[in-house]
């Protein structure tokens, strides 16, 4: 059975969780990874970016999902990441509030808006699963 966060340890973990994608400090950035993801945890991008999906396609193979496990790769994730989008001038807000669903897992969404103008350029679902120390155990996340 998966652990179960109070309210108030969700809103801390998902603030977190959001906070470690636009974190401008590397050493900080990292800090957090190691707060909000089990050391163990992983994520999973269920629906890989359309290059990735046609790579595969081109072989007559179904599009692999993306998996990342650990600390480290999630260092290199979430750096990645920060490079590509938030340095360029966007910022991820959560769009939703946390939905607990059956089986302890939870749901929220997010937007990745442009600073500059607001529009929003992207936007996901995260369904999330916990340890028992109540850090993320697994991510699924929807990107769309």
């Amino acid at each position: 059975m998966s652990y179960e966060p109070t309210a108030t340890e969700l809103k801390q973990l998902i603030d977190d969780y959001i906070d470690q994608w636009n974190e401008p400090d590397t050493a900080r950035r990292h800090a957090l990874i190691r707060r909000v993801w089990a050391v163990d945890g992983v994520q999973v991008l269920v629906n890989p970016p359309r290059e990735i999906r046609d790579g595969a396609a081109m072989y007559g193979i179904a599009h692999p999902p993306l998996v990342v496990q650990g600390h480290d790769a999630f260092d290199a994730r979430v750096d990645r990441a920060y490079e590509m989008f938030v340095e360029p001038g966007y910022v991820f807000e959560r769009s939703s509030e946390p939905v607990r669903q059956p089986g302890a897992a939870v749901t929220f969404s997010w937007v990745m808006r442009n600073r500059a103008d607001g529009t929003v350029a992207g936007a996901g679902l995260e369904v999330l699963t916990f340890a028992e120390d109540g850090r993320i155990r697994t991510d699924h996340q929807y990107v769309g």
